[in-house]
């Protein structure tokens, strides 16, 4: 039997008379936010089901017209959207959306900010969820160190993010050039990133430190494959999802990303990062205090923090 079947199967239960299911018997909101719990989810999916977070009594009722009408998309990505949550297509979940409207009415004429109080809840659960995965990661310190120290080492350090992993990436490269003499930032793919990559290693470099985050760029994919037959050795920053860009890395680590709302959040890949650069920093206690004192100085002349 499928998800989808076992769904509609839980939700028409007979349950014996003045009592109710334990999936009855959770909250509206709670019951609608379990359809969607670790499903990753196009932009365009998640408008659907921000949609149904916020109209539930509504949109449980709608037909797949008036659905894909409502939230601004095609008929076929509703139907794409019932199937990434397992069902066998857009009426099969609506027979599981009705009943759990139904008790949203029944229950509170609050439904709606509860619901939405509870998602937002949930992904920030889900984020604590992804940091201590990184904590456990971290446990054993000896490896961030050792990538520290390779990319401290690695003079210039070119650091590459393309498209959704462009802020990752200038984020890191924004601080890295506190402590490193030589950052390099790569956010175009194609030819522009080939040309910095070889540049890269002609000038001495031995690293590539990239970020990949979901979804996953082909032109990523292309540019860590361009990395390795340049010479360089890539440490890649991703989510847990296997694939070919691990593959193709030398060194991955691997942190979650938050995907309970509409635009993934990345609190997880960022501590990771922070602890890469503070890895850096203790390769070369000397040359770090070195060039954090310099920036200061130059940072007082000028003015630039209030």
């Amino acid at each position: 039997m499928s998800s989808g079947q076992q769904a509609r199967a839980q939700a028409a239960a007979i349950t014996p008379s003045g009592s109710q299911s334990s999936e009855e018997a959770r909250p509206p909101a709670d019951r609608l936010l379990a359809l969607f719990d670790g499903r990753r989810l196009s932009p365009g999916q998640r408008r659907i089901a921000q949609y149904l977070i916020d109209h539930l009594t509504e949109a449980a009722f709608l037909s797949i017209t008036e659905l894909a009408e409502r939230v601004g998309v095609s008929q076929p990505s509703v139907t794409r959207f019932a199937a990434s949550l397992g069902f066998s297509g857009y009426p099969a979940l609506r027979d599981v959306l009705q009943p759990i409207a139904l008790s949203a009415v029944a229950g509170s004429p609050d439904s709606r900010e509860q619901i939405r109080r509870n998602e937002l809840q949930a992904a920030v659960d889900a984020e604590i969820e992804n940091l201590e995965h990184v904590r456990r990661l971290l446990a054993d310190t000896n490896q961030v160190l050792d990538i520290g120290r390779e990319l401290a080492a690695s003079v210039p350090l070119t650091v590459l993010g393309l498209r959704i992993s462009v802020s990752l990436a200038e984020y890191f490269a924004y601080a890295a050039r506190r402590i490193h003499p030589d950052v390099r930032l790569v956010t175009r793919g194609g030819s522009v990133a080939f040309d910095a990559l070889l540049q890269s290693k002609a000038a001495g470099g031995t690293w590539v430190l990239a970020f990949a985050m979901p979804r996953h760029a082909k032109e990523t994919l292309a540019a860590i494959r361009a990395a390795r037959s340049t010479g360089l050795r890539v440490v890649l920053i991703t989510d847990p999802t296997l694939g070919p860009l691990v593959d193709e890395a030398d060194v991955t680590l691997t942190a979650g990303t938050g995907s309970r709302l509409v635009f993934d959040s990345y609190a997880a890949p960022g501590m990771l990062s922070a602890a890469l650069l503070q890895a850096m920093a203790d390769a070369d206690p000397e040359r770090t205090q070195s060039r954090l004192e310099s920036y200061e100085q130059v940072a007082d002349q000028h003015g630039f923090f209030l």
